[in-house]
C-alpha cells in the first residue's frame, strides 16, 4: 500500500523546530521597542536601552529613554531629521527654571525644546506660513501636546512671527550637536517657503538663498527695517541714532526701490545681537541681524 505522507512525517519534527525558531525570533523582534527617534511608545524599554551600544557604558542623562504621561521617548542622534509639523512656544510657566540639560530657561532668549534630538543641538526652524527661518539651539524636552514637533521660547516664536497666533506650520531640520555654552541665533528671511523634506536639496543649493537675501557685506549688521520712501527711512535712521551710525541702502525689488536702514557693523555676532536688542528697544521690534 502506498504511503504518500511518509516523507512528510519524517521531516515534520524538523519543520516544527524551524517554525518554533522563527516564531521565537519574531517575538524578539516585536517585543523590543524601536530605539532611534521613537516617540510615544507605551512599552517600557529593556535595560539595554540605557546602554550605549558603541561603548557599552551607560548613556548620559539627556540621551536615556524617559517617560512622560505614560509614554516613553527615545532620544537619539538623527542626522537625517527633517520634519514638517506643528510648532508651538512656551514662556512664563517655565521662565527661570532649569531645562532638561540643566541650563536656565529664559523666555526672552532664543531656544527650543524637542522630544528626542540630542541636547544641546542646533536645528533650523522655518515658519512655512511666512518664510521666516532661524537656526537656534535646543536645550530642553517637549512639547508633549498632541502632535507638535517643537516648542520655541517666547522670543524665538516672536522672531519667527507666530507668537500671537500660538502655533504655526513649521519645518524642523537637525543640523548637529551644539556647544555647551550658548550661541547667538541667526534669523533670516527666505525668498519663498522652502521645499518639503522629500525634495532633495544639497547644502550648496540651500545656502545661496541665504547669501542672496542677507548680502555679502563685511561684518555683522542690524537691519531696523525696509521702507518704501527715503523720508520714512531717514526718520527711522534718526530714531535709532542713539544706538550708533545708521546707513540707508537703496534696494531694487521687482522694479520698485526700497530703502533699508541698517546699523553696524558689530565686531562679532554676540555683539550684533546686543545691538539688535538696542534697536528693538528704540521701537523696531522686527529688527534682525544680518550675517556677513
Amino acid at each position: 500500500m502506498d504511503r504518500p505522507f511518509a516523507p512528510l512525517k519524517r521531516i515534520a519534527p524538523r519543520l516544527a523546530l524551524v517554525l518554533m525558531a522563527g516564531a521565537s525570533l519574531a517575538a524578539c523582534a516585536t517585543s523590543r521597542p524601536k530605539m532611534v527617534g521613537q516617540v510615544g511608545s507605551t512599552r517600557a524599554p529593556p535595560p539595554s536601552a540605557f546602554i550605549d551600544r558603541d561603548t557599552g557604558k551607560a548613556l548620559r542623562g539627556t540621551m536615556k529613554p524617559y517617560q512622560v504621561r505614560g509614554l516613553w521617548y527615545y532620544p537619539a542622534e538623527q542626522p537625517d531629521y527633517d520634519v514638517v509639523g506643528v510648532g508651538s512656544w512656551y514662556g512664563e510657566q517655565f521662565h527661570n527654571k532649569k531645562t532638561s540639560n540643566g541650563e536656565i530657561f529664559d523666555m526672552d532668549r532664543i531656544s527650543a525644546a524637542h522630544k528626542t534630538l540630542p541636547l544641546p543641538s542646533l536645528v533650523e526652524v522655518t515658519n512655512l506660513d511666512n518664510g521666516r527661518a532661524m537656526v537656534l539651539r535646543v536645550n530642553d524636552r517637549g512639547p508633549f501636546v498632541d502632535d507638535r514637533v517643537i516648542d520655541l521660547s517666547r522670543a524665538a516664536a516672536d522672531q519667527l512671527g507666530y507668537r500671537q497666533k500660538g502655533v504655526a506650520k513649521v519645518r524642523v531640520r537637525y543640523l548637529g550637536p551644539a556647544e555647551p555654552s550658548k550661541i547667538a541665533p541667526r534669523l533670516y528671511q527666505v525668498a519663498a517657503a522652502p521645499p518639503l523634506p522629500e525634495d532633495p536639496l544639497t547644502p550648496e543649493q540651500r545656502f545661496p538663498v541665504r547669501r542672496q537675501v542677507l548680502g555679502e557685506t563685511a561684518g555683522f549688521r542690524v537691519q531696523a527695517g525696509s521702507f518704501s520712501t527715503r523720508d520714512n527711512a531717514q526718520r527711522a535712521a534718526d530714531q535709532i541714532a542713539a544706538a550708533g551710525n545708521a546707513t540707508i541702502e537703496p534696494m531694487d525689488r521687482g522694479g520698485a526701490t526700497l530703502y533699508r536702514v541698517t546699523i553696524g557693523p558689530a565686531p562679532d555676532e554676540a555683539q550684533a545681537w546686543v545691538l539688535r536688542d538696542q534697536v528693538a528697544a528704540l521701537g523696531f521690534r522686527d529688527a534682525s541681524v544680518l550675517r556677513p
